[in-house]
């Protein structure tokens, strides 16, 4: 967005360019212009992961197991050995 502003581009085609809305185009700008930000902080948000290293690694295992299992199968193996339940 700042590379393409910064070329002389118009908001309008820089919107079209990059395929984002006029109204995010100059947020983004105006942020890096003001405050020197060129990334979002929106990558921390969200649900921390229920599942961790060692669960996946498990579930790995249960699928390659039995590849025909279905999912209530698979979910209920998985938590007769977890202390984190999941569903």
């Amino acid at each position: 967005v700042v590379g393409a502003r910064r070329a002389g581009l118009s908001i309008s085609q820089s919107a079209q360019l990059l395929g984002f809305s006029r109204t995010t185009i100059s947020r983004v700008y105006k942020e890096w212009c003001e405050k020197g930000k060129t990334s979002s902080i929106r990558q921390s948000c969200g649900r921390k992961c229920l599942v961790d290293a060692r669960g996946q690694r498990k579930m790995g295992r249960l699928i390659q197991a039995d590849r025909r299992a279905t999912l209530t199968e698979i979910t209920t193996r998985y938590n007769r050995g977890m202390q984190q339940s999941i569903c």
